[in-house]
């Protein structure tokens, strides 16, 4: 019974951990985005015109491509939870003080309330599962 329940507790990692990755695999699309489609959408969320500079492009999109490594990260972490248990762990608890952080600079920069509630608390929430899941791992059979 035990042994299915830790099966049971590593595919819901795996697939938590999935699901991260697809999510942020998604920012891939911003990497290449065109600029006059960022400035359609921020305008389109709410957010005002989206300053025309240099360091607005940079930002934009090398964040999205550090989502991206994250989320391909999280993909390869995916194939063997045992194998990289200590590296999601560390990730795990990396996400819990990032959401805060997350949180706390959304609402420094005024963020509209659906993102300041759609990105620090998931990211917090995800890296708490993720330690909840990986502690329960049974340990890695050694060779």
């Amino acid at each position: 019974m035990e042994v299915r329940r830790a099966a049971s507790r590593e595919r819901m990692l795996v697939l938590l951990l999935r699901l991260g990755a697809g999510m942020m695999l998604l920012a891939l699309i911003a990497i290449v985005l065109p600029t006059s489609w960022m400035v359609a959408m921020h305008a389109w969320l709410g957010m005002g015109e989206l300053p025309r500079a240099g360091i607005v492009e940079y930002l934009t999109r090398s964040v999205s491509a550090l989502y991206a490594l994250h989320g391909g990260l999280l993909l390869v972490l995916s194939r063997d939870v045992r194998r990289y248990a200590g590296v999601i762990t560390y990730l795990g608890g990396a996400n819990v003080p990032l959401g805060v952080v997350l949180l706390a600079i959304d609402l420094h920069a005024s963020m509209p309330w659906y993102w300041t509630i759609g990105e620090g608390p998931p990211v917090t929430l995800f890296g708490v599962s993720i330690l909840a899941l990986v502690r329960s791992l049974p340990p890695r059979p050694r060779p």
